[in-house]
């Protein structure tokens, strides 16, 4: 029988980026941790992604959700093949070896398995290791360029007066991109003044940096950034450093308190917490993204949206033990559905988890987030 078939234990053994080479697939470049480029059914120029940490593909446009998978599934997707016909061609035919052959295969299986452990593992320790390096060389954010993003974003200091420790302040931060083509090679795109917020795991330790970079002659702060890989594109303003899976960012915790706002942006969240009236009694945490609020969900046919929580997923974020109400604040700039899914996929996790727990979703509107709302009442 198909699930006996030692071969399915040593296709999902195999390295990802070795899939991708047998393959012969063309245009994938390294960005961070995954290869990125065309598709090999529909083409485009970036739709497509094989994450090298996890060993999954997927095509983001065109060939829909079924578009995506282990090893085996991208031998499907690119070569068109069954199931059996992937596994084959990755490891050749069921029948025909000997005992001996197969028990080295195993071995050769266990080997990869911990060598791909080895290697994200490393890379993990080492992406934490520069992050707390950021983190502990950075400015306190009092005054200066921090407050001046804040209130530019609504968050007035009449309102919020005292910053929290959580944000720091880097005059010189460097935005970094990979080098197309080249393994482990960066490029500086850009040095100048960014927001630095501290990521925190359930102990407390930093494992992540998310920086904002700043220039307040833009409407709302940030930097704008051209992409030099893209004409006409700009990059994304804010960037996680580190390791931010299963941490938050910690901008509120009253003692005593039994309830817990959280919201995937600092900037929503922060909107969040100075709308409580004085004295605060809520925490007031953020997830980060939203991938890090849900946590992995289920997949397959029709689950798309279903908002189930993969309860495999060990390392996903999850309230602390005080927490009885747990609400998240939904963003309306993205996929409705897709983002509302997500969060029910977080709750889910965190009711199984924290029996008793109750939680909620409060959307701020279709389109857009609170501190949006909190800068058109400023500038109201």
């Amino acid at each position: 029988m198909m699930r006996e078939d030692h071969r399915l234990e040593e296709a999902k053994a195999m390295p990802i980026a070795d899939v991708v080479a047998r393959l012969e697939l063309s245009g994938l470049v390294r960005t961070g941790g995954e290869l990125v480029g065309p598709c090999p059914q529909c083409g485009g120029r970036d739709r497509f992604g094989v994450n090298l940490q996890t060993g999954l593909f997927q095509c983001r446009k065109e060939c829909g959700s079924h578009a995506k998978g282990d090893q085996i599934a991208l031998v499907q997707h690119t070569l068109g093949m069954d199931f059996r016909a992937a596994l084959e061609w990755l490891c050749g035919p069921a029948q025909g070896i000997s005992d001996t052959e197969r028990a080295e295969r195993r071995r050769k299986a266990e080997a990869n398995r911990r060598k791909q452990d080895d290697i994200a593992r490393r890379a993990r320790e080492n992406s934490i290791r520069a992050a707390r390096k950021i983190w502990f060389g950075a400015h306190p954010a009092d005054a200066g360029p921090v407050r001046d993003y804040l209130t530019l974003r609504g968050i007035d200091p009449a309102l919020y007066p005292d910053l929290p420790p959580v944000l720091r302040f880097e005059p010189d931060a460097r935005y970094t991109v990979p080098v197309e083509g080249k393994s482990q090679e960066w490029q500086t795109l850009h040095v100048g003044p960014a927001m630095v917020a501290a990521v925190v795991d359930a102990g407390n330790r930093v494992t992540a940096v998310h920086r904002t970079w700043l220039d307040l002659s833009q409407p709302k702060g940030k930097l704008v950034l051209p992409d030099p890989r893209k004409p006409g594109e700009t990059l994304p303003a804010k960037k996680v450093l580190g390791s931010k899976k299963g941490g938050a960012i910690r901008f509120l915790t009253p003692p005593g308190c039994d309830t817990m706002i959280m919201a995937e942006g600092v900037e929503t969240t922060l909107s969040a917490l100075i709308a409580e009236a004085m004295p605060r009694r809520c925490a007031y945490w953020c997830g980060v993204d939203l991938g890090n609020m849900a946590g992995r969900m289920q997949r397959g046919p029709g689950l798309k949206y279903a908002g189930l929580p993969d309860m495999d997923d060990s390392e996903a974020w999850l309230p602390p033990v005080w927490v009885q109400r747990l609400v998240f604040v939904q963003d309306g700039d993205s996929d409705p559905k897709l983002t509302r899914a997500k969060l029910l996929a977080g709750l889910r996790r965190a009711k199984i988890k924290r029996p008793g727990l109750r939680g909620y979703i409060v959307h701020a509107g279709d389109g857009r987030d609170l501190n949006d709302i909190l800068m058109g009442q400023r500038d109201a």
